[in-house]
């Protein structure tokens, strides 16, 4: 049976959709066959080849369309495979086969959707090719409001159907608490896969972000299994992005107030200021201190002004765009682009802000090297990247 939505907070929810406005390579590639049995089953690392697309003016890109979803929030790949599980924030999971098939798989939790809740990240276990767990994030409701939550299952593909075995909740985002803004809930595993990673919003509250015995405006570690949760990191508003770099840095992006949206390198313990500090300011001009040194915060290592909202993160290491190796992508929801920054070590600069004349949910790195993206909304486009 497919997830149940929970519909919440219906008038809140179109305030905050605006609120969120929070190489050397081939230039063509092969067209996709149009015949079913071209494509790999489901988990193989079998080539793919895919429509070379079109070029993307004022890029380096050529993009193909790839279809087209209800909402699209997330997505991520089957080990060795173009085989993709991708979220849909009305509370549906779909795995896309390299051929561009679509399955509704069941077994996923009830969500409770409205304003920025509902179904949120997918990644699966750094041991997927022996357990098949998938992780899952969304929004939840309990006692005292809503609140994110993190789970598991194992993926069963079955004939045409698909289906998580065993689905539990292993993390609870605490306290729960009104509102239907900035759960945050980007989910990745530590280089080692010893530990998960989630991001923990601050649901709006603010104040919450610089307290210790709240999971709100934090980082969170913990076991696989969801046991010996820990605060990482603190003083964040709503991220959404987290990534590791190839050295094991770990990075977030986050939305700022009215500007000072932020990419963060994460260290353990740090304090990232919200809401003390921040290099924009409140939504009708409330200001709030900047960012400066020996304030006893972590300064972002990269801020826009004014609010590009970014909503997802990337750390590229494919092939198909060499030069670009080691550099962070971000979609940006309200400035409609992905973006590039140049990452060196444990600095960042700004690089590339490539319009995209949508709002860009979600980019990630497909295995043949390519760059994925999903637009936001009713009928959100899958693109595929390739070189222009």
């Amino acid at each position: 049976m497919a997830a149940r939505k929970l519909v919440v907070g219906a008038v809140t929810a179109l305030a905050l959709t605006a609120c969120s406005a929070e190489p050397t390579t081939p230039s063509s590639e092969p067209t996709q066959p149009s015949s079913p049995a071209a494509s790999s089953p489901a988990g193989s690392g079998s080539a793919t080849s895919f429509p070379a697309g079109e070029r993307l003016a004022g890029t380096p890109f050529r993009s193909a369309e790839l279809g087209s979803f209800d909402e699209p929030w997330a997505m991520t790949f089957l080990p060795d495979s173009h085989d993709a599980l991708i979220t849909e924030r009305g509370g549906t999971l779909l795995l896309r086969t390299a051929d561009g098939r679509t399955t509704e798989v069941d077994g996923v939790p009830d969500v409770a959707y409205g304003g920025q809740g509902g179904l949120g990240d997918v990644i699966v276990s750094p041991d997927f090719a022996s357990d098949k767990l998938v992780y899952l994030s969304w929004a939840a409701t309990g006692d005292g409001g809503a609140g994110a939550e993190v789970g598991r299952g194992a993926l069963v593909i079955d004939g045409d159907g698909a289906r998580l075995d065993g689905f539990g909740v292993i993390w609870r985002q605490r306290p729960k608490t009104s509102g239907t803004g900035h759960f945050g809930h980007r989910l990745a595993f530590s280089p080692d896969g010893d530990k998960l990673f989630v991001t923990s919003g601050e649901r709006q509250k603010m104040q919450p972000a610089q307290d210790s015995g709240s999971d709100l405006g934090k980082i969170v570690r913990m076991n696989p299994d969801g046991s010996d949760a820990e605060h990482w990191s603190l003083g964040h508003r709503n991220p959404l992005g987290i990534a590791f770099d190839a050295d094991g840095r770990l990075w977030s992006s986050e939305m700022g107030p009215q500007g000072g949206d932020e990419l963060n390198l994460i260290e353990q313990g740090g304090n990232y200021g919200w809401p003390e500090a921040s290099n924009g300011s409140h939504y009708g001009g409330g200001e709030i201190p900047d960012h400066r040194a020996g304030d006893g915060f972590v300064a972002p290592k990269v801020w826009w002004n004014p609010s590009v909202s970014p909503g997802s993160l990337m750390i590229y290491s494919g092939s198909r765009f060499p030069d670009w190796q080691g550099d962070a992508f971000i979609g940006a929801l309200s400035g409609e682009a992905l973006i590039r920054v140049d990452l060196a070590g444990a600095t960042a600069s700004k690089g590339d802000e490539w319009d995209f004349g949508g709002r860009v949910r979600e980019v990630e790195q497909a295995p043949d090297g390519s760059i994925w993206v999903l637009i936001d909304g009713a009928g959100g486009e899958l693109l595929r990247l390739s070189p222009a």
